[in-house]
């Protein structure tokens, strides 16, 4: 064997051993998107259980206890293609039912509202950071997906592009005062 050609099989191999790291990288990658998104939909669900939970409880006044039920319901119920629009309309009712500081001390004051009200304060809290993490991996693999040598040896197999969830998650100021 000639010394050129060696030295052509090194190259070609260390070539094959990336491009096996990068496809394996890549594959990490979505495992994690799958991960977040898992973890991004436990939260939605919880938040909308605990507001669903509160519009049933009697606590809040029929107009808000309806608003809530009704964005809550539908955010449970939501196709995926709605799902961002049904969640968004949820962080609206929560921010209109939960406009001022007096409507929470309200909830707090009967019983069980205490519990009640740390728990929807616990779940919007979490609700942003859960798509934080989601829209973070999804942008990680995304950034890699763009590299040529990922498009050229397509390395990303069938799996389909990552989307970004995008929603208005933005928490009622009521809740997240009192709680801080």
């Amino acid at each position: 064997m000639t010394p050129t050609l060696i030295w052509i099989l090194v190259a070609l191999v260390a070539i094959g051993l990336y491009l096996s790291w990068t496809a394996g990288r890549l594959d990490r990658l979505h495992a994690r998107i799958d991960a977040t998104r898992a973890g991004l939909d436990a939260q939605l669900l919880r938040r909308a259980s605990v507001a669903q939970e509160l519009a049933t409880s009697g606590v809040l006044d029929p107009a808000a206890s309806i608003v809530l039920y009704e964005a809550a319901h539908a955010a449970r119920q939501a196709e995926e293609e709605q799902r961002e629009v049904a969640e968004s309309d949820l962080s609206q009712a929560l921010r209109a039912v939960f406009a001022e500081p007096a409507q929470v001390e309200a909830v707090r004051e009967v019983p069980g509202g205490e519990a009640a009200a740390h728990e929807l304060t616990e779940a919007v809290r979490r609700v942003p950071m859960a798509r934080r993490f989601h829209n973070d991996a999804v942008g990680a693999a995304r950034r890699l997906r763009q590299h040529r040598k990922v498009r050229w040896f397509r390395l990303a197999g069938h799996a389909p592009f990552p989307m970004a969830f995008e929603m208005d998650d933005e928490p009622p100021a009521a809740l997240v005062d009192r709680a801080a």
